[in-house]
């Protein structure tokens, strides 16, 4: 055992998500109300994990999800299979006028003073229609699974989509995999039909089942109904108040072994301080702090966690794991779009101390 986790040495599959494939409008720096062009860049909260794992580490990973049969879900199927991603899908048929839809995600990348905005079109969305039975979960993991893993952006999208969680959880359990959970908290989606009370009830539910959480300190509040600190940060890249949380986490969810987040201190849309911190099975751990100069933020927690992850499963040490998420999601906001360009070299070199100075 290590970190506090038994992880497989070996499997079919080394990381499986469970979550919802979206498509992101990106007009760069244009805000919408005046863009006459766009990017689409291929998302998910859960499958960025996936996609990073499998294209900058080199491991095999798989996404369980909704795809629809229609030209935007071939769009979308195209870019998970250039991503390396094995799909598990459950599929579904459009009907020529209103869905069932792949979601829209639409982010323009902001500018100095002025910040990114987001918005969706999640209506009538495939993925929110996932319930219990839909997926083989025998079958899916037949071959072996070290480590599975989905996020509070999925388990918000509606009333079955928290309960396909748990199933997949157990299963994933049961076949001797490590389970994870992004807290992602997400105001906007949990409005719809839940609120703030209902999600607090749906994610402690889930969180009975993991065994490494990632999220901030607002994620914990919000998401799990941890209380806040008593007094405010001296800084966004200090972490005593989330190691001051952890200790009412850990009562509430005594299997929880690992707990994990991103800090960051916003001068500007393109400026940011950048750090992160985990503790892991009793002790703490906390990267070095570097000054990035953001070209596209979105993405850069999912790019920390499966730097993270990777070092867990590589048998990294937990200071290591944390610099190899640290270094990989600082990276990841130098690209455009959600997720990797990076590779497992360039993370390496970073985290050891490399700098920018050209490559020959």
């Amino acid at each position: 055992m290590k970190y506090g986790l038994n992880i497989r040495e070996s499997g079919a599959m080394d990381f499986i998500s469970l979550g919802a494939l979206v498509h992101r409008l990106d007009p760069g720096i244009i805000p919408f109300r005046k863009a006459n062009e766009c990017r689409i860049h291929v998302s998910g909260g859960e499958y960025n994990v996936a996609a990073n794992l499998a294209d900058c580490f080199r491991l095999n990973t798989g996404i369980v999800t909704a795809m629809v049969d229609y030209p935007i879900g071939d769009l979308i199927a195209e870019q998970v299979k250039a991503a390396g991603v094995k799909p598990f899908y459950r599929r579904f048929q459009h009907n020529g006028v209103n869905g069932p839809n792949m979601a829209t995600v639409y982010s323009d990348r902001g500018h100095g003073v002025r910040a990114p905005v987001v918005f969706y079109n999640r209506a009538n969305e495939a993925a929110a229609q996932l319930r219990p039975g839909d997926f083989d979960w025998k079958s899916i993991f037949a071959g072996g699974v070290r480590w599975f893993h989905s996020g509070g952006i999925f388990a918000a999208l509606s009333e079955t989509t928290g309960e396909v969680i748990i199933e997949g959880m157990k299963a994933a359990k049961a076949a001797g995999a490590v389970i994870s959970f992004d807290l992602n908290f997400r105001e906007k989606l949990w409005s719809i039909w839940g609120g703030q009370g209902r999600a607090s009830e749906v994610i402690g539910r889930i969180v009975q089942n993991v065994d490494v959480l990632v999220g901030n300190e607002e994620d914990l509040q919000k998401g799990l109904g941890i209380p806040g600190p008593e007094a405010a940060a001296k800084s966004k890249l200090d972490p005593g108040i989330f190691i001051g949380m952890i200790e009412h986490l850990t009562k509430k969810h005594p299997q929880v072994k690992i707990v994990a987040t991103t800090l960051r201190e916003v001068q500007s849309t393109n400026r940011h301080s950048w750090g992160a911190v985990a503790w892991i099975d009793g002790r703490t751990f906390v990267s070095p702090a570097c000054e990035l100069d953001v070209l596209d933020r979105v993405g850069g927690g999912d790019g920390f966690a499966a730097g993270f992850f990777y070092g867990l499963l590589a048998g990294e040490t937990p200071e290591e794991a944390v610099k190899l998420g640290w270094a990989h999601g600082a990276l990841l906001t130098t690209y455009p779009g959600d997720t990797t360009m990076a590779t497992v070299e360039q993370v390496r070199a970073f985290a050891q101390g490399g700098s920018a100075r050209i490559q020959r």
